[in-house]
């Protein structure tokens, strides 16, 4: 078999300054025999000339599309939505298995040109779990912006934009100053026995919050839940499916309720399966919070890249659960790979 080429794509999402696999995996993977280009970023978090001392070769910036065929390309967030044809195999996040409207449109790109999509939120083991996953920070970070969020509301003023934090301990820090003297908020944590669930669990107790933690046992007889209603903030941890059941209805806005901010950190708004139906679209960076409801309000904070805001410790920590999987591209069987390529392309064939 010849040797992969990977070809490691510069983000072009605003906001987005990660990267799924270091400089040291770079060695990693070119040490078996691999090939890999690493294009130029004028954003990732680490730096083009510290990818350029392994050796690899540095392609420009957003140069992917004139990769030679065979490439692989490996990128995390979405690509640019001009429509064009997709011809080669693409590593990368692709939200498009769950009846989203931008999915769809996604595979009949891939559709058109032939190409693969290879997505690395289905990329799993023997049981099902992910090989690699950004959850921990995910949930960490989620639960940030929604305490961010509440301590505005609670004094009356709009949440200000986010901004990414060199680590964790900064963002504690900033956080304990932006809630000093409001009083401590409870919160719940649906999926709290996962990788998510556990980030978000650890930002409150860094906080003094105190947390209700619910999984699969307490949400199995599929609802009503008032007992989130119950708490000043609420965490959705799991990633939605068709048995997973509505947490808050829209009948929930009208109720007496302690309920003050959502933090759906699942972030699936235009999914079928969507568990927090009180909204409809994901929130941003520049704007966090979209009020769902003003008396007595109820925000939801719903960004889809939140590890970004903790952008060197997720990378480092992704790439190094990644790395053995994508080094398994050499195989000609890779189990985990040959799942991943097979859910394409039941998906691709609905189309």
């Amino acid at each position: 078999m010849t040797a992969p080429h990977l070809w490691v794509r510069a983000e072009q999402r605003d906001n987005e300054t990660r990267v799924g696999i270091t400089p040291e995996g770079v060695t990693a993977l070119m040490a078996q025999g691999f090939r890999v280009t690493v294009e130029a970023s004028d954003s990732r978090v680490i730096a083009t000339d510290v990818y350029a001392a392994t050796g690899c070769t540095i392609a420009p910036q957003n140069s992917w599309p004139d990769a030679p065929a065979d490439a692989i390309i490996f990128g995390l967030k979405e690509l640019p939505e001009d429509g064009t044809p997709l011809v080669h195999r693409h590593i990368m996040f692709g939200h498009a298995y769950k009846g989203q409207s931008a999915g769809r449109i996604l595979l009949q790109r891939f559709k058109a040109g032939g190409g693969t999509l290879l997505d690395l939120e289905y990329l799993t083991d023997e049981t099902g779990r992910r090989v690699a996953a950004f959850g921990y920070w995910a949930g960490f970070a989620g639960a940030a912006v929604a305490v961010k969020c509440w301590a505005a509301q609670t004094r009356g003023q709009a949440v200000a934009p986010i901004t990414p934090y060199p680590n964790a301990d900064a963002l504690t820090r900033d956080l304990t100053a932006e809630i000093d003297g409001l009083a401590t908020p409870d919160a719940l944590v649906i999926g709290a026995l996962g990788r998510v669930g556990s980030g978000a669990a650890d930002l409150c107790s860094r906080l003094g919050i105190k947390v209700t933690g619910w999984d699969m046992k307490e949400t199995a007889h599929g609802g009503p839940f008032p007992e989130i209603l119950q708490h000043v903030l609420f965490f959705n941890c799991i990633l939605a499916g068709p048995q997973t059941p509505v947490f808050v209805p829209k009948s929930a806005l009208d109720r007496d309720r302690a309920l003050r901010v959502i933090g759906d950190i699942a972030c699936d708004p235009d999914s079928d399966f969507n568990p927090v139906p009180v909204y409809d679209r994901a929130t941003t960076w520049e704007e966090p919070a979209l009020r769902v409801h003003d008396t007595p309000p109820l925000d939801v904070t719903a960004i889809d890249n939140l590890p970004s805001m903790l952008p060197l410790e997720s990378s480092e920590d992704y790439a190094a659960q990644l790395l053995p999987t994508l080094a398994a591209l050499a195989e000609d069987a890779s189990p985990v790979w040959a799942r991943a390529r097979a859910l394409f392309e039941e998906h691709s064939a609905a189309v």
